[in-house]
């Protein structure tokens, strides 16, 4: 199974859509709540090329953009091919 990573803040609808995806995915991920956490943001934009919205969705450490881009994995059929390679 892939690791899976999101960024997210405390009452953001696209992070919730995104964590819903997931959930309904049965993916195990590490959600990084940054609401309160701005040494955690920081490093969340170094690693989004400076990005500071959320959420941001990493797979296997390979940045995929927010809820919108997920999403779209899911239509285009891509999501579960990449939630089960290996990390």
């Amino acid at each position: 199974m892939a690791k899976v990573e999101i960024y997210t803040t405390m009452m953001c609808p696209f992070c919730f859509r995104a964590v819903k995806l997931l959930k309904s995915k049965g993916v195990d991920f590490t959600e990084i709540d940054v609401t309160f956490d701005p040494e955690m943001r920081r490093k969340m934009m170094e690693r989004t090329d400076g990005r500071h919205s959320v959420p941001q969705i990493f797979i296997n450490d390979e940045g995929i953009g927010g809820s919108d881009e997920l999403a779209a994995l899911e239509a285009g059929g891509e999501l579960d091919a990449r939630l089960e390679a290996a990390a």
